[in-house]
């Protein structure tokens, strides 16, 4: 299983804080699991944002971090301040 979590505007966008995923060996990256999410539908696009940041066990990693059976897998957008 996979714990999904959604953070800032995704969630608002997404209209969900998060939710468990089963894991499959096909999904061996975070890419992996982004296409998945990505192929869901509009809402879902906001993913593709090309400066999406991500956390895999609550570590910042990029989109080729491997992906594993009973991972916690963070998005959010780029953090901006003033």
């Amino acid at each position: 299983m996979i714990e999904l979590q959604f953070f800032a505007r995704y969630r608002d966008v997404l209209g969900s804080s998060g939710e468990q995923l089963m894991w499959t060996p096909e999904l061996s990256t975070l890419e992996d699991l982004r296409q998945l999410l990505l192929a869901r539908g509009e809402a879902w696009q906001v993913l593709a944002e090309p400066r999406l940041m991500c956390a895999r066990n609550q570590e910042l990693c990029t989109l080729d971090e491997p992906l594993a059976d009973g991972d916690e897998i963070a998005f959010f957008p780029p953090v901006t301040g003033g």
